[in-house]
């Protein structure tokens, strides 16, 4: 049997239907699971000519390997990721100052997920992490992401350094960030126009290499007792910054 992905979630499983319902093979929705939220899937799901079927929460279980799937999973066809060629074909098709998130090795499904629905909610037009040391776009992370990895492109590339000297090449404003106040504030900054804005990992931040490509590194002022906020936090605060400033 080919191999295929699964997708779960009302959430995930919704925007799929509304952006690649192509992608959809068969949704399976838990045996006396009937609510309002789950018969406008299966509307959808109709509409599209999508086959639906009913199983007990045990098979749901075994398909979202034991995670929250909420009564719902759609099997869809093995999607394939997005690299270096694919982001390098949109910076050169792209018209408009792209806005974009760097994420540098974060390992954490739930961190990712939250990343990309901050990132897609504050119109950033591409996501683009490492494919060594990284979390990619699994379930659980689509789970998160309550349907925004299904909208926003993710890229994984082979050398970030190598990447981002791309971007520099094509007058992308590369904007790193430390965990102390070492560098310029986020407010201070000007981020306004062709920008890449760079995360590090839980813990340990950016890498040394990740660091010496970037051209300004900000810090997130905080007032309060805690050292640092986390990355999906930081992610959130420091791109509706940006979007506050570019509106």
């Amino acid at each position: 049997m080919a191999k295929t992905d699964i997708i779960f979630g009302i959430h995930a499983v919704h925007s799929l239907l509304e952006h690649q319902p192509h992608q959809i093979l068969e949704i399976v929705v838990q045996i006396g699971r009937d609510d309002k939220r789950i018969d406008e899937l299966l509307s959808y799901a109709y509409q599209h000519q999508i086959a639906v079927s009913e199983a007990k929460r045990k098979y749901l279980d075994e398909l979202s390997q034991q995670a929250n799937h909420q009564g719902v999973v759609a099997k869809c066809k093995l999607k394939k990721p997005l690299g270096d060629n694919e982001l390098l074909s949109w910076l050169e098709a792209e018209k408009q100052p792209p806005f974009l998130l760097i994420l540098d090795t974060v390992t954490d499904p739930h961190n990712l997920g939250a990343c990309l629905r901050s990132a897609e909610a504050a119109g950033v037009h591409g996501v683009i992490a490492p494919k060594d040391k990284s979390v990619g776009l699994t379930p659980a992370v689509r789970k998160v992401a309550s349907g925004a990895a299904e909208i926003i492109p993710f890229y994984q590339v082979t050398n970030l350094a190598r990447t981002i000297r791309t971007l520099k090449e094509r007058g992308v404003f590369i904007v790193g960030t430390l965990l102390n106040d070492e560098a310029t504030s986020l407010y201070d900054t000007d981020l306004k126009g062709a920008l890449a804005i760079v995360m590090g990992a839980e813990g340990q931040g950016m890498r040394r290499l990740t660091i010496e490509h970037c051209d300004v590194l900000v810090y997130i002022p905080i007032v309060g007792q805690v050292e640092s906020l986390n990355v999906s936090v930081a992610t959130g605060v420091c791109l509706f910054e940006a979007l506050r400033q570019r509106l």
